[in-house]
């Protein structure tokens, strides 16, 4: 995650999420031909300390869906949020509404990054709204997903939930220093 630190958009112009609202993007929901492998998943954290049989259960199981540059993956108030997103290739950026409705970029998020994971675990509304950035190949985990492994193994189930948790923590320290750098004033020095 590369949290977002300048303007709202690398302008000084607002960004425009006009017809977002619980406009989910059918169209990356298609699934792909392309298959994935085990191994390829060993090399994203998500997906670590599980053993090569999960790995391979969940490279046959877990659809891959496309999606290309402006497309909407969800938007924040989604209420239908049962999956999460793993970005195998690609970049997707993280927007979020102010109480005036301006949508500021929070963080872009690139491969092996992961997004919508928080409402898999607290079964609330999307959050945020996440818009691709470059042609991009997700997999598409469920809740579903998450609950057949669950019943299969519990130990892997486990891991992974961890897994989310971890990053979900990195994701917060990284949000708390930035607040507390706003709070008090300072800039990055790499900023603009």
């Amino acid at each position: 995650m590369r949290p977002y630190t300048g303007s709202t958009n690398g302008s000084e112009q607002p960004i425009d999420l006009a017809g977002c609202e619980g406009a989910y993007n059918q169209s990356i929901m298609t699934s792909t031909e392309k298959r994935i492998e085990g191994a390829r998943l060993r090399e994203i954290g998500l997906f670590g300390g599980l053993s090569d049989d999960v790995l391979d259960h969940f490279a046959k199981a877990l659809k891959s869906v496309r999606a290309i540059a402006g497309d909407i993956v969800f938007a924040e108030g989604d209420v239908a949020a049962r999956e999460m997103f793993l970005i195998l290739e690609g970049e997707v950026e993280i927007l979020k509404k102010s109480r005036l409705g301006r949508a500021a970029r929070v963080a872009i998020l690139g491969n092996g990054d992961c997004f919508g994971e928080m409402s898999i675990i607290d079964m609330q509304a999307r959050s945020a709204t996440v818009r691709v950035l470059a042609p991009s190949l997700f997999v598409k985990i469920s809740s579903e997903d998450l609950d057949a492994l669950y019943r299969r193994d519990l130990r892997s189930y486990v891991l992974i939930v961890l897994n989310i948790a971890r990053d979900l923590s990195r994701r917060l320290r990284v949000a708390n220093a930035l607040l507390s750098n706003c709070s008090s004033g300072e800039r990055d020095p790499g900023s603009p």
